[in-house]
């Protein structure tokens, strides 16, 4: 019995290393100039490869946000699990959701961050998929599950619609705000005690 292929043959590897050396470049050209303004010819030029195949990998600019976001939201994710894994209630959780969320943006810079957020309005997504595809989603629809659960939040709160308000809410938020540091923390922290006022048991 041959063993099952675990790794991708020699052609597969090397679209794999290609994709991946055009994704590197698109991002940081995002980076430098914000999605809208991004230059697929500079990207091309530093991923050397010609404008077609940037554009078979990614047809669009929206999918670079859409790599980058499924990558952000797993690192997202296995920190909130690790962090939730001890005793908490909604508020610690929703605190560490906005952490979280925030180390996105020391990760990425500030203008990728707000174009990385702002892809959760865009009418240009590229895909409608599944909220059970999107491990943040499901973290915090068990938090909210928990919490009406455990006595936290009244007995009629619908676990999905919470996480999708409370994380829309945030995005929001974070895409529009031009304050300073400390006038968003504590924005973000006003934001988490309405959120948390609107879960009071009834």
């Amino acid at each position: 019995m041959t063993e099952a292929r675990t790794t991708p043959d020699g052609r597969e590897a090397q679209r794999l290393r290609t994709r991946r050396r055009v994704l590197d470049a698109a991002l940081a050209e995002f980076r430098r100039s914000g999605a809208a303004a991004a230059d697929v010819g500079a990207i091309v030029a530093d991923a050397g490869v010609a404008r077609a195949t940037f554009y078979f990998h990614f047809p669009r600019k929206e999918h670079v946000l859409l790599e980058l976001e499924r990558r952000e939201e797993v690192r997202i994710a296995k920190r909130l699990a690790h962090r939730l894994a001890e005793p908490h209630d909604l508020a610690a959780a929703l605190d560490e959701v906005v952490r979280s969320v925030l180390t996105v943006e020391r990760r990425v810079g500030s203008v990728l961050f707000k174009d990385l957020l702002g892809l959760h309005f865009s009418p240009n997504r590229p895909e409608d998929d599944e909220w059970t595809d999107h491990p943040v989603i499901v973290l915090v629809v068990e938090e909210f599950a928990r919490a009406r659960d455990e006595g936290e939040a009244y007995a009629g709160l619908n676990p999905f619609h919470a996480a999708v308000f409370f994380l829309l809410g945030l995005y929001a938020l974070l895409t529009t705000s031009g304050a300073s540091r400390s006038t968003r923390a504590a924005m973000l922290d006003n934001y988490v005690a309405l959120t948390l006022r609107g879960m009071e048991i009834r």
